[in-house]
C-alpha cells in the first residue's frame, strides 16, 4: 500500500497493487470508502450483493460497513478514506452506492495523492472532489446472492462456472427441488428472475476480459453467449449503453 501521507487531509488515498486472486477478507472502515479500479477490474462483495466495477466506475462504502473485495486479474485499487459524506443530498450515501468515475475525477485523484501538494490546494482540490461524486443510476451489474441452500448451491455453481447452459428445471433437480420451487426462490430472495439473475452473473463474468481488451466474440463465449450480437444486446438492456461505451471514459 501506498498512500498522500498528509496528516492534515481530508481525504487519505491509498494504493494497492493486487495481482490475480488477491481478497481482502471481510473488514471494515472507520471512515467512508470509495474503492475504485484504477487499473483493471474490482469485486466488492457488500451484504450478499457482488458488485464488479471497471475503471469509470467506484463504489461507495459507508464507515462501519463489512465488505469483501477481489481482484480477478491484474488490479490496482485506489481507496479513498472520507470522514464526511457529499454535501449533495447527504441521505443518500447512507448506504452502498455505485459512482461514476468522469476523467476529471480520475485525473483529480491522482492530484491530491500528490504528497507534495500544499493544504491550501489540497483543500480545494478536497471541496472539487466532494462535488464531483455523483451516483450512478444505472444498473452496476449487481447480482444479489439468494439465501436459500438451494438457491444458494445453484448461485456458487453458476458464478464458478457462468456459461453453464443448464436450464432451471435442471437446475432443479440438481439441488432436489422443483424448476419452478427454484426460480419462485431466486425472485423472493433476489428480487429478480433466474433468467436475468443468471444474465447479470455472465456480464460479471465478462467484465475483467473486456477491461483487458479481450475480443468480444471470445468474451461472449466464454460467458455462455453464443453469437456477439445476443451479447451486446444483453450488456446493453442491463447497463443501458454498449461493452466499448461503458469503458471509454477511460480508455
Amino acid at each position: 500500500m501506498s498512500g498522500n501521507g498528509q496528516g492534515d487531509a481530508l481525504v487519505s488515498i491509498g494504493t494497492f497493487p493486487m495481482p490475480p486472486g488477491t481478497r481482502f477478507t471481510q473488514h471494515t472502515h472507520p471512515t467512508h470508502q470509495l474503492a475504485w479500479a484504477s487499473h483493471g477490474t474490482l469485486t466488492v462483495d457488500v451484504h450478499s450483493r457482488r458488485w464488479v466495477l471497471p475503471t469509470t466506475r467506484a463504489l461507495w462504502i459507508p464507515s462501519g460497513v463489512p465488505h469483501e473485495v477481489v481482484s480477478a486479474g491484474h488490479t490496482t485499487m485506489t481507496s479513498l478514506y472520507l470522514p464526511m459524506s457529499p454535501p449533495a443530498d447527504p441521505g443518500q450515501w447512507d448506504t452502498v452506492r455505485p459512482t461514476r468515475v468522469t476523467p476529471l475525477l480520475a485525473e483529480l485523484i491522482g492530484y491530491l495523492d500528490d504528497p507534495e501538494l500544499d493544504s491550501g490546494r489540497r483543500a480545494h482540490g478536497e471541496t472539487v472532489l466532494l462535488d464531483l461524486l455523483r451516483p450512478v443510476t444505472a444498473t452496476a451489474l449487481e447480482a444479489p446472492l439468494p439465501t436459500d441452500p438451494r438457491a444458494r448451491q445453484v448461485a456458487g455453481e453458476l458464478l464458478d462456472d457462468p456459461a453453464c447452459a443448464l436450464a432451471v428445471e435442471a437446475w432443479g433437480r440438481r439441488v432436489g427441488t422443483s424448476g419452478r420451487t427454484l426460480a419462485r426462490l431466486f425472485l423472493a430472495d433476489t428480487g429478480m428472475s433466474f433468467g436475468r439473475w443468471r444474465t447479470l452473473v455472465r456480464l460479471q463474468a465478462a467484465l475483467p476480459a473486456l477491461a483487458a481488451g479481450e475480443p468480444l466474440h471470445r468474451v461472449s463465449r466464454a460467458v455462455g453467449y453464443e453469437t456477439v450480437s445476443a451479447f451486446v444486446a444483453a450488456f446493453r438492456r442491463e447497463t443501458g449503453t454498449t461493452p466499448g461505451a461503458y469503458f471509454g471514459a477511460r480508455r
